[in-house]
């Protein structure tokens, strides 16, 4: 990978509906060559899905996303994979990662309500091996979600003031 592989990726990340020729234009490649980079970047798994970043609270979706911190205590030989890849496999968890820090592993949450996400945590993410606590955090409002603003910031409308 090289310096033009990483621009590409980049571009993509802002935008993957970017035109192939226009990606070629900012890369000075030509089309050709930029498909090719990007078919590589994909076979080798370093371009992992396209995605669209959605503002679902414009969307009027109901539901509610919350942060889980967890303290697990790590399995012998195998850290902390085993649990994460238990925990992944949840419909509800969006985004799992190991952290530095206080608590050991971050995941995104996604339920219809409050309630839903809390059951979720009491009933089966608290009660496995090796957890030992949970923090949960409910997202009140997100301004930016992967690199895309999402807020709009709201005129206000100010009052003439005279003494």
């Amino acid at each position: 990978m090289d310096d033009t592989d990483r621009l590409l990726l980049r571009l993509l990340e802002e935008n993957c509906h970017t035109p192939v020729q226009d990606l070629a234009v900012m890369a000075e490649l030509d089309e050709q060559e930029v498909r090719e980079r990007i078919r590589r970047l994909e076979e080798t798994g370093v371009i992992r899905t396209y995605a669209a970043v959605v503002d679902w609270e414009r969307a009027g979706d109901g539901n509610v996303a919350a942060v889980i911190e967890l303290k697990v205590s790590p399995e012998r030989d195998f850290g902390y994979d085993r649990i994460a890849e238990r925990i992944a496999r949840f419909r509800q968890v969006r985004s799992l990662r190991l952290m530095t820090g206080v608590y050991d592993l971050q995941l995104l949450v996604i339920g219809k309500n409050m309630h839903e996400i809390a059951r979720f945590v009491a009933e089966q993410i608290a009660p496995m091996d090796r957890i030992r606590e949970t923090a949960t955090h409910i997202i009140m409002k997100s301004y930016k979600e992967n690199g895309s603003m999402l807020a709009e910031r709201e005129e206000v409308e100010r009052l003439p003031y005279s003494f």
